[in-house]
């Protein structure tokens, strides 16, 4: 099993969205090491959801529930296909009862060395397990007060 992070901006699809849709294609990805962590994705993989820009931070849970497939919104583009731009398809799992924000991350002695930091722009990266079981409790530390 692998674990994820996938990023992206909340006021153009936000959590909020994601659980209002309940099953995402997870598309628009146009970095050649972002195509190839979609294609390393399985079925069951964890995915930590990000929201970038307004208020950087971990927000919930998801699962990959498909595995790569050709990118629908290039198909009829052969200057697109050529690339081999990929989707995958994610389920939402768990909203984050306190959001993980990229300032806490930071301040993580654990976290150091984590992709979120190392590569800030990359918008689907993969994460340790122990990244993302720090990243899973400190969303959840709430419930277990």
């Amino acid at each position: 099993m692998n674990y994820w992070l996938v990023k992206s901006e909340p006021d153009a699809y936000g959590w909020h969205h994601f659980i209002a849709q309940g099953r995402a294609i997870w598309d628009g990805v146009r970095n050649y090491q972002a195509r190839n962590n979609l294609k390393a994705m399985r079925v069951g993989d964890p995915v930590l959801f990000y929201h970038s820009v307004t208020k950087p931070a971990v927000v919930g849970l998801a699962t990959v529930v498909r595995e790569a497939y050709p990118d629908p919104t290039v198909a009829d583009d052969p200057a697109q296909t050529k690339f081999g731009w990929v989707v995958v398809e994610l389920e939402p799992v768990l909203p984050f009862t306190s959001p993980v924000s990229l300032a806490q991350i930071r301040q993580e002695p654990l976290l150091t060395n984590i992709a979120l930091i190392r590569q800030s722009r990359l918008s689907v990266m993969p994460i340790r397990f122990d990244e993302y079981e720090l990243i899973l409790a400190l969303g959840q530390q709430s419930l277990a007060q």
